[in-house]
């Protein structure tokens, strides 16, 4: 996050990109301090391309203003930028080796031969590739031209290193180990990372700050935690995580615990700052499926609501439960799967969902 007082390293200032009539960005206000790790997460169409892309200066912005370092960057070309993108399809060069592909970015800047060859073969052993050096990039595997390309984007060292999606086309295992190498270099190199990505595990497990779009328009920007514990309206309460909405009708607040009444029975949930506490005013609760405890019998505790178990989700050592709630919506819980062994879960059985009033977010205005 930027410093206070200091001029952050990348600045979005009232940016909006159109393409006829069409807004691909709106109004964007974001600032990215030096050496940081920002993901911008978003469904298909929603502008987080053509924010890289401006920022790569691919895209001018038809309002507003993008400075870097304090400057102003709006009309400079990518190549006056020095802000390198690792791109979705990787884009290396066919006709050129491994090395080669590497040390492109050196010869267009006029290095020696000899200087960007043991630059480049610098960056291909950091990366655990120089034995592949001369090998053409059509015989590589998916992991390895991943490899290649982030050495050519960064041989030149960088201040800003801009990634378009650059794991979509990997397998899952080969995600988690470029995610560690992603992570380690820009810890290690202090390099500014903006990076685009639709993957919540991706963003999450990576990002210093995550900014969440849709349909152009930024809905938050925070850390992980924030984003995924708070976030700031339905969108981003919908578009991450597991989680449980639950509108209702405020009926009561006291002690800094409000009370509303909902399809799902009473239900409580301690409040703080500026969020509705009204009685007879809407309000909407969010519950993370992962705070969810289950029985098999009513505990008679404070949040407690009757579900029918409708199918399990597998993945890895975490199981997402899907249920049917008494007004027909959907619910879901999330466990580890040592923790379903004392239950006797079967499709159709009854359970019992229950939380504390602590571990509800209530969506700020609603």
């Amino acid at each position: 996050m930027p410093e206070p007082g200091h001029e952050p390293l990348v600045v979005f200032e009232g940016v909006t990109r159109r393409f006829g009539d069409t807004v691909a960005v709106e109004r964007m206000d974001l600032a990215i301090g030096e050496g940081e790790f920002v993901a911008i997460m978003g469904s298909s169409g929603c502008g987080k391309t053509t924010t890289l892309r401006m920022l790569a200066g691919l895209e001018r912005p038809s309002e507003g203003e993008i400075r870097i370092e304090g400057r102003r960057v709006n009309e400079l070309s990518p190549a006056e930028r020095d802000t390198p993108m690792v791109w979705q399809t990787l884009a290396l060069f066919p006709f050129l080796d491994v090395r080669r592909n590497v040390e492109f970015g050196l010869r267009m800047r006029g290095i020696p031969a000899p200087a960007r060859r043991e630059k480049a073969m610098a960056w291909l052993d950091r990366m655990e590739i120089a034995e592949l050096a001369d090998r053409d990039v059509a015989q590589l595997s998916g992991g390895q031209r991943q490899r290649v390309a982030l050495a050519r984007a960064l041989v030149t060292e960088p201040r800003i290193l801009l990634l378009d999606e650059p794991m979509s086309a990997l397998d899952a295992n080969l995600v988690v180990r470029m995610q560690a190498v992603l992570a380690r270099l820009q810890r290690d190199l202090g390099i500014t990372f903006v990076y685009v990505t639709h993957s919540q595990s991706e963003a999450f497990a990576m990002a210093d700050r995550v900014v969440i779009m849709s349909r152009g328009v930024v809905e938050q920007i925070g850390t992980p935690q924030q984003v995924y514990r708070s976030p700031a309206n339905r969108f981003v309460a919908e578009f991450v995580g597991a989680n449980n909405i639950i509108s209702g009708i405020v009926t009561d607040y006291r002690e800094g615990v409000v009370t509303a009444e909902t399809a799902l029975g009473m239900l409580r949930a301690t409040v703080t700052g500026d969020v509705a506490r009204t009685p007879g005013g809407g309000i909407t609760f969010v519950v993370g499926a992962d705070r969810i405890a289950l029985s098999g019998q009513p505990a008679g505790a404070g949040n407690e609501v009757r579900l029918a178990l409708i199918s399990e989700e597998f993945i890895g050592s975490v199981v997402t439960l899907h249920f049917e709630a008494s007004d027909g919506s959907p619910f879901r819980a999330q466990k580890q799967q040592r923790e379903l062994d004392t239950l006797a879960l079967e499709v159709g059985a009854t359970m019992w969902a229950s939380w504390p009033a602590e571990d509800v977010h209530v969506l700020p205005g609603e």
